[in-house]
């Protein structure tokens, strides 16, 4: 007689403090993440960054990801290794690159001198670039473990909230780096000061982490339990060799190639955001990060809303389709000359936020649905794997763009020369992007008619 066994998850109060513990570290590593996207113009004035300098260091948080495959091989450990000691191991890469971030930024030592490594930038640009990647390692593995984490530990109830309660929290830590990080560095006098902040929080996330890792340990106990009191087999571990069953999977790529060129018309969007608040919409520097802090504020109330109604109605391809739509939208209209008032930035803004909602707490719940549970940490690395190409070429091609076509002067700032550029070219790049993410939205969901994941239907059985 098959006997029912309740286990730790089913406990909502251990399943929404668990999610809450991991949540602040993602919420640590989404700070540290965008504290630079405000401080372009500062950074132009301190250290004499171009807009070239600073999209190739924007970028390079995708180094070691893309290039020498470090978040494939993340995936993979964490199949194989489990959430503790990835989520571990994660914490300690973050807070390393980091520290490395922060010399770069604040020490003299290197002021004057040029590294040649591939191209020619200042020391300081190419060393904060490198602290970057190695931290970028650390918080896109960190990233691809929380995911695991919800699944593993809201399986079979409210996996989209969760996943979207996760996200607002960290986009809390974008939203205060966006908000906060100007005013911090003018308030210190040095662009370093808030990231000298970052890098204590990322301290205060790992040591959190190890509080998760003794309810974790305590819901595999009871998940083992319920296994043998219900006389079931453990599911397979994940094997190396099933890298093609995911790769092979039509409806995988439609979310990778979905995910990668979303993210890529948002993301490198909030790094100058700042500056185009000030180039077109002539807010005052103090207040220009408020404006862009304004769509992950968004996201901490509307992606959980979305999270839920996945859940409870599903249409969950549909979704992603609205989302991709608003993005085309919102940079069509930012691209236009003559909307120039601070309102108008904030009502699209606003409206930003929500495409950013829809897809992303769409998205993430329905790899489960297309992937097994065992080769989900590879999944997803795979999947953010192709999003950090994204991550890593777009803000050095806006960068790029930027220097070569969109200079329109020079203006002095503090006694200090500063460049001016107009943003319409790379508005309209970010829309390309946005149509292109709205044409596999839509495979994406005839995929899913064809071969009925269930997409389209609810989370919570």
């Amino acid at each position: 007689m098959e006997t029912i066994t309740n286990t730790l998850r089913d406990s909502k109060t251990a399943r929404w403090a668990a999610l809450l513990i991991v949540a602040f570290t993602m919420f640590a590593g989404y700070y540290l993440t965008d504290v630079m996207s405000p401080l372009e113009r500062m950074l132009d004035k301190e250290l004499h960054w171009s807009a070239t300098s600073y999209g190739w260091f924007s970028g390079s948080y995708s180094w070691f990801n893309v290039f020498f495959f470090f978040l494939i091989f993340g995936g993979i450990i964490l199949d194989k290794m489990g959430v503790r000691f990835t989520g571990i191991v994660s914490g300690i890469v973050m807070i390393i690159g980091a520290g490395i971030k922060y010399y770069a930024v604040s020490t003299h030592s290197l002021d004057g001198q040029t590294w040649t490594i591939i191209w020619t930038f200042p020391a300081q640009v190419w060393l904060a670039s490198i602290g970057f990647a190695i931290f970028g390692v650390g918080c896109e593995v960190a990233g691809i473990t929380v995911s695991k984490i919800i699944v593993k530990w809201f399986k079979g109830h409210e996996m989209a909230l969760a996943m979207g309660l996760q996200l607002a929290i960290a986009r809390l830590g974008t939203a205060v780096a966006l908000s906060s990080s100007l005013p911090v560095a003018l308030k210190f006098g040095h662009v370093s000061a808030p990231v000298l902040i970052c890098l204590i929080l990322l301290c205060i996330g790992l040591l959190s982490f190890f509080v998760y890792c003794v309810q974790d340990k305590k819901l595999d106990k009871s998940l083992a339990l319920a296994a043998e009191g219900n006389d079931e087999e453990s599911e397979e571990e994940f094997k190396t060799k099933e890298l093609w069953s995911i790769v092979s999977n039509k409806a995988w790529w439609y979310l990778a190639i979905l995910c990668v060129l979303f993210y890529s018309a948002v993301f490198p969007f909030l790094k100058y955001a700042t500056n185009l608040m000030i180039n077109k919409f002539g807010v005052d520097d103090y207040y220009a990060g408020l404006i862009p802090s304004l769509l992950p504020f968004g996201n901490i109330l509307l992606t959980p809303f979305f999270g839920s109604l996945y859940d409870k109605k599903g249409k969950g391809a549909t979704l992603m389709i609205i989302g991709s739509i608003l993005i085309i939208l919102v940079h069509f209209l930012f691209a236009i000359p003559l909307f120039n008032s601070y309102f108008f930035a904030i009502f699209l803004i606003l409206i930003l936020g929500i495409g950013f909602s829809l897809v992303p707490s769409a998205m993430w719940p329905s790899v489960p649905k297309i992937i097994p549970e065992r080769q989900l940490g590879t999944a997803y690395a795979l999947i953010f794997w192709v999003q950090n190409i994204g991550l890593w070429g777009v803000p050095f091609l806006i960068g790029w763009v930027l220097d070569k076509y969109c200079v329109t002067g020079k203006v002095v700032v503090e006694g200090s020369s500063v460049t001016t550029y107009n943003y319409t070219l790379p508005m309209l790049i970010f829309m390309t992007f946005g149509i292109i993410a709205l044409v596999f939205a839509f495979l994406l969901k005839a995929e899913d008619k064809k071969k009925g994941y269930g997409l389209e239907l609810p989370n919570i059985k």
